[in-house]
């Protein structure tokens, strides 16, 4: 039925693509068109990616296992994404962060990648948390949103609340280095529910990795308190 409505609402509301202005076809793209959704490279388990942080190498053979050299004393044990943020796929992490809302052709993007990592049944699906004056001022956490969307899919049990971000950090830059991020997250993130996590699988969820600095710290906060793994899914992948 959506689909048969698609013309309709875009003659009487029309959406004009974020990234390049044309009008956008239908609801299921979201804030893109189709066009810039086909530019978008959707990873793979033959994408060429770091083992451990799901970086794409652009020097790498197709499903090579390699390791990009920047993520090794990250805590997480393994990061994937949808697809790189470019084009249509950035468009949407960044409508994102205003519209608690992801478009079905996000959302089966997402799904995709879920089997790219080593998740099963005994695996709880937690978002990255956002701080209490961020969560004010946004109104929802689009890491959350994600998250439920996941759980949803993978059929997979929800925790939203035992692990929280203690402070405020600034908002991350596009400029800002790997250094900087670093230390802008270093102790920002605590467990408040310890018997819930222990021995527990963690599959991680957050709208885009840049370098990891966050999905680290919070692996960190995790496996201190007794998470048995830490697994990462983002929605997109920072390039380079």
């Amino acid at each position: 039925m959506l689909r048969l409505l698609d013309p309709l609402v875009s003659l009487v509301f029309p959406e004009f693509c974020h990234v390049c202005g044309e009008l956008v076809e239908g609801t299921s793209d979201g804030v893109a068109c189709r066009a810039c959704w086909e530019r978008v490279r959707f990873l793979t388990v033959d994408s060429p990616l770091c083992g451990k942080c799901g970086r794409f190498l652009l020097d790498g053979r197709p499903g090579a296992v390699a390791r990009c050299g920047q993520c090794n004393d990250h805590f997480y044990d393994q990061a994937r994404s949808a697809g790189l943020y470019e084009f249509a796929l950035s468009a949407t992490v960044l409508n994102l962060k205003n519209v608690p809302w992801v478009p079905s052709t996000a959302a089966k993007a997402l799904e995709r990648a879920i089997p790219l990592l080593p998740v099963g049944p005994d695996h709880i699906v937690m978002p990255v948390p956002l701080s209490k004056k961020r969560l004010a001022e946004r109104g929802f956490d689009q890491a959350a949103v994600l998250a439920r969307l996941v759980s949803r899919t993978a059929r997979l049990p929800l925790d939203e609340f035992s692990l929280i971000r203690v402070r405020d950090t600034q908002m991350h830059r596009t400029a800002m280095d790997r250094k900087a991020r670093e230390a802008s997250v270093k102790g920002a993130f605590a467990v408040t529910r310890p018997a819930l996590i222990k021995d527990r699988h963690v599959l991680l969820v957050d709208d885009v990795m840049t370098t990891g600095a966050s999905a680290s710290h919070c692996a960190f906060s995790l496996k201190k308190n007794g998470a048995a793994s830490v697994n990462v899914l983002t929605l997109a992948r920072a390039v380079g």
